[in-house]
This record gives C-alpha cells, structure tokens and sequence, in this order.
C-alpha cells in the first residue's frame, strides 16, 4: 500500500467514429479506442498493466473482459464495472493508482447498442420495481416529473430549458464527431412534440454506437509520457440507493453534498472552473447540476440558461462537445475526452482560451453520482 500518496493524471484519449457501426461488437469498438488512446499517449500495449471495462446492468452491452483477448493483453489489474460511466471507471483508476495495484490503466467503454438494437425501456437499480408498476421503464418519465417539480418550486419555463438544447447544439456544429450539428433555434424546439411532457426529442439523449477510451498513469509516469498530461485533482461520489425514500429525491438534493465534499477536498471554487461536462442523459441533468455545483443559486438554473451563459462564448461553457444531445449517448466518455482535449488545447474551433480546470459530472439516474476535476496542474 505503499503507492497510497501517488496521484493520478490522464495521458491518453481514443475515440472511434459515432452513429451506426454495423457488423461489430461492443469489444471491437472499444479495441479500437484503446488503440487510439495508446496512440495518443505514445505507448505500446506491453506498458499497461491495468483494464477497466464497463457495460450496462442487467444487459450485454458494453465492453468486458474479452477486450483482453482482442488486444492480446494480460494486465495484472483488472475490472468491468456494471454502468462504469467515465467518472466511475475513472475514480477506480485513480484507487487503483494509489494503492499501487497498477501504474497504467486503460479505461474502455465501446457500444454496438443502436445497430443491435438495445432496449432501455427497462427499470434499473434500486425502487425499479415501484417505478415500472407506475409505467417509469425509461429515463423521460422520471426526468419530466423532475422538471415539472422544478417549474412548481421556481417557475421555471419551457423556453428556459430549451437553451440547453440550443447550447449543446451550437458547440456540437463546431465538432466533427457530433452526430446532430444542424442548427436548433429555441422555436424549433418548442415546436417538437412532446415525448413525455414537459420534454421533446431534443431534451433526450439518441442511442448510438461508438467508442471512448483513456489512459491513466501516476503523475510521476506521465511527466515521462508527455507535457501535456492532465491531472486528476478532486473527485467526490455519493449513492442515492434508498431511492424514492429519500425526501424529494426527484430534484436529487445529494447532489449538493457530493458537490461540498469536491470543492472542500480539491481545494477549489465553482469560479476557478473554465469548463464544465455533464453527463446529461436529459436536458434536466444540466439544469440540476448547474445549480447543485454551485455555479448559480438553487432556482436560477432557467435564467442562468436562458441568459447564454452556457452558450459558446458564455461565461461558463457547458459540454462544449455537444453533450449527449447532440454528440452522441457514450455514457459521458466522450465527455471526459472532450475535456482532456480542451485542457490540451486540441479542441479547435470550439477552443476555450487560456482553460486550466474544468469539472466533469455524471450520475446514474435518480441513484448515485460521480464528478472529477481535471487540471494542467498537478496537485
């Protein structure tokens, strides 16, 4: 346990093309990913001795251990996490970092789930039972009700939501890899259908096929690897699993505690924050999360949106890859790419000038959440 005072930085990205990729499995995307990420990092796969995996619960879809044979890799560590998101699969990196049970870990999540097929009209994770005899079997349902309480508490309006479509739209025309780069005007917008009231087709995430991988190292390796390395320097987790007995859980108040916890233990404020990526499974994830991670008061998230705040050449740019809306549904990989990126000053047009720290959060569903701050810096 000797490695417990090491700390962990990214020295690779990898990700492959989004949208349909037909005739491959979840495994082959995600090889190619990792082959990408190796790249990046100017590693060969003989330096790793690490593998974390992740897939969807209660499903096959994702990546597992067979990337190992694909990739003729036998590391002395290795995971697959049910709904391993980015922020999760890389908090168990960094332990692993720390206590020395690997010194460079690749992190792979790959999808085939739109060209298979996959159904997400399923319950997940604790109170899932409850939810689907009430009809709740996909994301939407609870989400629209989240927004509706939302708009009860602090009024907040249909054309105030809308900006978080219309943003994430706007970054994605500035992103080669985004599936959905045609303008969207707040007009268009409330001119949809609804899906399931309060939201539109837009406030949702569309299942595609695609790859994202990492490659993680002390921070000591990564000085060796390349310059450019990006530190991890907070993260921070909190379970939810009681579910609906916890009070108002629709508006996920424990979020707020994870988000204490961040900035007290990282050392840095909501205003030292350059960028911020939210894994937004719906448009009102990034409602939620603007406000619970401080960056506006509880009940300004619709004005602080509707002000362009989240806009390109906003005070605070939100998912400057297009998010899940309009990117592509890679369980917030693409955005822990995206931000590694930007903090190396590769993100083109869409560059944010002079970035140094930037947050990335996620959560699953109404149960648990996950947020990192990643730096230039090391701590």
């Amino acid at each position: 346990m000797s490695g417990r005072s090491r700390t962990a930085a990214i020295v690779g990205v990898g990700t492959t093309a989004q949208g349909e990729l037909p005739g491959r499995s979840a495994n082959e995307i995600a090889a190619e990913a990792i082959e990408a990420a190796l790249r990046d990092a100017g590693l060969d796969k003989s330096r790793v001795d690490g593998l974390i995996t992740c897939k969807a619960p209660r499903t096959t879809t994702g990546t597992d251990e067979q990337l190992g044979q694909l990739l003729g890799m036998n590391p002395r560590f290795g995971a697959t996490l049910d709904y391993g998101s980015a922020n999760f699969s890389l908090h168990l990196g960094v332990m692993a970092v720390q206590c020395g049970l690997a010194e460079t870990i690749v992190l792979a999540y790959g999808t085939n789930q739109r060209t298979a097929r996959a159904s997400f009209g399923v319950g997940m994770g604790g109170g899932s039972e409850m939810a689907v005899r009430a009809g709740l079997v996909h994301v939407a349902g609870p989400a629209a009700m989240a927004f509706r309480r939302h708009q009860h508490l602090y009024g907040t309006t249909e054309e105030q939501l809308a900006m978080v479509a219309v943003a994430q739209r706007e970054w994605a025309a500035m992103n080669p890899l985004a599936i959905f780069r045609k303008p969207l005007t707040v007009e268009e917008y409330l001119a949809e259908p609804y899906v399931a009231a309060p939201l539109r087709r837009s406030d949702l995430t569309m299942i595609s096929d695609g790859g994202g991988a990492l490659v993680l190292t002390t921070a000591e390796r990564a000085r060796d690897t390349r310059a450019d390395a990006v530190h991890v320097v907070g993260v921070a987790e909190q379970s939810a699993f009681r579910a609906y007995q916890n009070a108002d859980n629709l508006m996920r108040p424990w979020l707020g505690e994870m988000a204490s916890r961040l900035w007290s233990e990282s050392g840095l404020v909501p205003d030292d924050i350059g960028a911020v990526y939210i894994q937004d499974a719906t448009s009102v994830w990034v409602l939620q999360m603007l406000e619970w991670y401080g960056f506006c008061g509880l009940g300004e998230g619709g004005a602080f949106l509707a002000e362009g705040r989240t806009r390109p050449g906003g005070s605070l740019p939100v998912n400057t890859n297009g998010g899940q809306l309009s990117e592509s549904y890679m369980w917030g990989w693409l955005h822990m790419c995206e931000a590694v990126r930007q903090l190396r000053g590769e993100a083109g047009e869409r560059q944010i000038p002079g970035l140094e720290h930037v947050l990335d959060c996620s959560t699953h569903d109404f149960l648990k959440g996950a947020a990192s701050i990643l730096s230039t810096h090391p701590r």
